[in-house]
């Protein structure tokens, strides 16, 4: 399992509230396996603290590489989910996050977000009557995973050769 440690680049990214999040995400992991024989029918709710983290994350990491603006930053109407959408690249134009770190940052990494955000946010947290999506321990431990790295690989290539202040952290 891939932790979010105290001083790693993504620690030193985020936020105190999303630091929060991390500790309680990994709180909630630790204390899954205190309670082997209570055994939950869904583990999801393992992977939330980690998929809204991950959304406060992309806002911030948007906003620093000046990919959204201030206005969409503290807007309650946008929409993180369709930025990074492939399929709305057209659509959006060059307001696409999408488009714009494909651009910038390569292909590859666009679409480890988008599937990040797909996978370990909405498929979880949205209700399919014709897909009820319930997870085991180590399903949620692998979207858990693809969430930090997703994190750690925006960190090193978007925030590459960027100086952070004196503490470490953009948000401190």
């Amino acid at each position: 399992m891939k932790r979010i440690t105290e001083n790693s680049r993504v620690w030193r990214f985020l936020s105190v509230e999303q630091r929060v999040l991390a500790g309680d995400g990994q709180f909630l992991l630790d204390d899954s396996m205190n309670h082997i024989n209570e055994d939950p029918t869904d583990y999801s709710y393992l992977v939330f603290p980690y998929a809204k983290l991950y959304e406060g994350f992309l806002k911030d990491i948007f906003l620093s590489a000046e990919i959204i603006s201030q206005t969409e930053y503290v807007s309650d109407h946008f929409r993180i989910g369709k930025a990074l959408s492939p399929s709305m690249v057209s659509r959006l134009g060059k307001s696409s996050a999408y488009r714009q770190i494909s651009e910038r940052y390569g292909k590859d990494l666009a679409t480890e977000l988008w599937h990040a955000w797909k996978e370990g946010r909405n498929m979880v947290f949205h209700y399919f009557p014709h897909n009820y999506k319930a997870l085991s321990r180590d399903q949620a431990t692998i979207l858990i995973d693809r969430l930090v790295t997703a994190m750690d690989h925006a960190v090193e290539r978007m925030r590459e050769g960027e100086r952070y202040g004196s503490s470490g952290g953009k948000n401190e």
